[in-house]
């Protein structure tokens, strides 16, 4: 099991692990790691590790076999030896616009309150996909209530409840196609707002930002019709 970092510690940059394992396919098994693992439509983050006598580019992180995170080395990289200490080094801007990102997805799914069919996330733009079969809420209303609800500055936290809790209450769940990882006795929910009146509470394993206003200026494009109920809307960094 690897010891997720990028979950307890989302703004960290550097950190030092040790090299569990080295799978067949080339890839790197740390004993923890601060590589987000591609998810949730998140993509995994990249970066550098180096260690005693080499370092090596990480292209991506995935998730491996029983909790272990798996770092991908871009190709023909150098490998560390098993047990090795590594030094792991983010690239911080890149991971920095999919926390912005990722956390503005949430508001656009506030402002939008329906089913959502699928998402992905980019370091320039990303999209949600929404069960809507007529367009009920045109280009400049998402617009102007996702700008205020970045400008209104609401903090970003998480909290933990278990799987009977979820069970009992199925509407926190929004998206249709992926559904939160079940099998160790508890969700993580990521909450925008206060406990007494959340903007956003529903279960994630991404990454945030500490507040709304940190996610900054965002520009909603054309709403696309992505088949008979679909409709795609996409976000952009400004």
């Amino acid at each position: 099991m690897t010891d997720m970092l990028y979950r307890t510690h989302p703004y960290r940059k550097s950190a030092v692990g040790r090299v569990m394992a080295l799978t067949p396919e080339g890839g790197i098994v740390p004993d923890a790691s601060i590589f987000y693992a591609k998810g949730g439509g998140q993509p995994g983050d990249s970066g550098h590790i180096a260690w005693d006598g080499g370092g090596c580019d990480i292209a991506g992180a995935v998730k491996g076999v029983e909790d272990a995170i798996v770092l991908v080395p871009a190709e023909e990289s150098p490998l560390p030896p098993l047990g090795a200490e590594i030094e792991m080094r983010l690239d911080w801007d890149r991971r920095h616009r999919f926390m912005r990102m990722h956390t503005a997805l949430h508001l656009l799914s506030v402002v939008v309150p329906l089913p959502v069919t699928g998402g992905q996330i980019g370091a320039e733009k990303s999209r949600l996909d929404f069960v809507m079969p007529e367009v009920i809420f045109d280009r400049d209303f998402i617009q102007d209530r996702l700008t205020q609800l970045i400008a209104e500055d609401h903090a970003v936290t998480e909290e933990w409840i278990t799987e009977a809790e979820l069970d009992a209450n199925p509407g926190l769940v929004k998206t249709l196609s992926v559904q939160p990882p079940r099998g160790a006795g508890h969700i993580r929910l990521v909450r925008i707002g206060t406990t007494d009146a959340p903007v956003d509470l529903q279960p994630c394993g991404g990454t945030h930002v500490r507040s709304t206003a940190e996610i900054g200026a965002v520009e909603v494009g054309k709403i696309e019709n992505k088949g008979k109920s679909n409709r795609r809307i996409s976000i952009i960094l400004v």
